[in-house]
């Protein structure tokens, strides 16, 4: 019989609260001497795009600052994705595998079909001045790296919101640069929102901004601490309404004996015309390792956002649906690290973008790019494969038959951080064998049926039912084109599957 999880399980855990560095890491090696800082456009860098022949899983002999123009989808971390004209931008961290920081200033890359990548140089030459300044004047020292930035264009007017941390506890800045054009020169406008040690709240960090149907705007933020909080904007600078306002907390981790359950960071939201509903997306435990992402969803952009059984996601207990965690198919060593995402669309259909890190070396960081689907009473899934820009193809009944590799995203709180969570706790497939006759594997009580474009697979006459969305998709594993599928259980329990060749 098909071995299964068949429920979230969300345990007590003791938590040690120590420093956290957010969902950016701090370079391994600091730069010899400080950048320059000022308005600028990115740094000229004649990048080439990688097509999706050379991607690779590792980048070694190219991680090097001499080989930035090869760095297309490689040392990309926390993106934030804008598609503007026939290009889609993506801003992020800055990061170098192994390297020295010898140049910062939020990375920006380019794409026209969200594959073959191009690395464009940086927004910013160094460090934003409002940032810095902040933190030396609280008494601290910022990191050599800027963090988290978020890309959003109002009117004609594109705003780029940064984060700048340091290694004093909690205290942290957002601020925003401002352009007339997606490349630059960009300018400081000024800090949105500060984090001090004193400070009763999240990590000022992490941002993202959404304009709600009545035209107000809403930045989200939040690293570890006191979780997500939304603060609302003056949508004429971007900056807050209320100066020094912090806005107020609508997200939180699961506590239990007034403890925290694990860390919480990097909140993004979106608006489906098609449900009527803002969808809050957000990342859960270490970085390097279980990095997963979340997501609940509210008729308010400032919530309460539910989770899939409906529950308020600012109570004491961990939400889901998990829609994307460490897996590992079949051939190969598996990602982790696969949080802190970018929503974004084109047209009608939605992507997510994260960082992905090879488990044979966590470290590396490489921009994976994925299909949204949505189930039928209005949930977002990822494709559990890349995108890969192929053209739509019919499926029938019959190219269902076969054995399938099936990953189903259960899930397993360790207590801690970097320490304590050192396994990325990979989610592994298994084979699963759809029948002709409509029966799953040997268990005749197991049955099949697809109506396109949906699968459903009903275990124990209705115990579990997968009602999952069958598309087509590189097999990023095998290097060829396979038939997948995704979708939730009715215990809102994510499932991918891809079929065997």
């Amino acid at each position: 019989m098909l071995a299964r999880s068949i429920t979230y399980r969300f345990f007590l855990l003791v938590l040690t609260m120590g420093l956290i560095l957010s969902c950016s890491e701090a370079p391994d090696e600091a730069p010899s001497s400080e950048p320059p800082t000022g308005p600028t456009g990115p740094t000229p860098v004649q990048g080439v795009p990688v097509p999706l022949e050379e991607i690779q899983d590792s980048y070694g002999q190219i991680s090097s600052f001499q080989f930035v123009s090869q760095w297309g989808p490689y040392n990309s971390h926390d993106p934030s994705v804008i598609k503007d004209g026939e290009w889609f931008y993506s801003f992020g961290t800055d990061v170098a595998y192994g390297q020295p920081l010898s140049r910062v200033g939020i990375q920006v890359r380019r794409s026209r079909d969200l594959v073959a990548w191009e690395f464009r140089g940086w927004a910013y030459n160094g460090r934003p001045q409002g940032g810095v300044n902040f933190i030396r004047q609280n008494g601290g020292e910022p990191f050599d790296n800027v963090w988290a930035p978020y890309i959003i264009k109002v009117d004609e007017e594109y705003r780029l919101y940064y984060s700048q941390s340091s290694s004093t506890f909690r205290l942290s800045a957002t601020g925003l640069l401002v352009s007339d054009n997606i490349e630059g020169p960009w300018e400081e406008r000024g800090l949105v929102v500060t984090s001090t040690t004193s400070t009763p709240i999240t990590n000022a960090i992490d941002p993202a901004v959404i304009i709600d149907l009545e035209g107000r705007h809403w930045m989200y933020y939040g690293s570890a601490y006191d979780g997500l909080y939304v603060l609302e904007l003056n949508p004429e600078t971007g900056l807050a309404k209320t100066q020094n306002d912090k806005g107020r907390r609508i997200i939180q981790r699961g506590f239990t004996g007034g403890r925290i359950n694990g860390n919480i960071e990097a909140p993004e939201v979106i608006f489906n015309e098609a449900t009527g509903y803002y969808y809050m997306f957000l990342s859960y435990d270490w970085l390097e390792t279980k990095y997963n992402i979340r997501v609940g969803r509210s008729t308010s952009p400032t919530g309460p956002f539910l989770d899939f059984n409906g529950r308020d996601m600012n109570g004491e207990e961990d939400n889901g649906p998990m829609i994307v965690a460490p897996y590992r198919f079949q051939g190969h060593g598996g990602w982790q690290g696969v949080a802190h995402n970018a929503i974004f669309r084109d047209g009608d259909q939605f992507y997510i973008a994260h960082q992905g890190r090879p488990s044979t070396d966590r470290f590396y960081m490489i921009k994976h790019v994925r299909k949204i689907y949505w189930t039928e009473d209005g949930w977002p899934v990822a494709s559990p494969q890349r995108f890969a820009n192929l053209a739509p193809k019919e499926i029938n009944r019959e190219d269902i038959v076969g054995t399938w590799e099936q990953i189903i995203l259960g899930y397993r709180v360790v207590p801690g951080y970097a320490e304590e969570q050192f396994l990325p706790d990979h989610q592994v497939s298994a084979d699963l064998r759809l029948n002709e006759d409509g029966t799953i594997g040997a268990d005749a009580n197991n049955v099949w049926s697809y109506e396109k474009p949906w699968l459903t697979l009903n275990y124990g006459n209705g115990a579990f039912i997968d009602k999952v969305y069958v598309d087509v998709e590189y097999d990023w594993e095998n290097r060829v084109e396979s038939i997948i599928y995704t979708g939730l259980n009715n215990e809102g329990t994510a499932i991918w599957g891809k079929k065997k060749q």
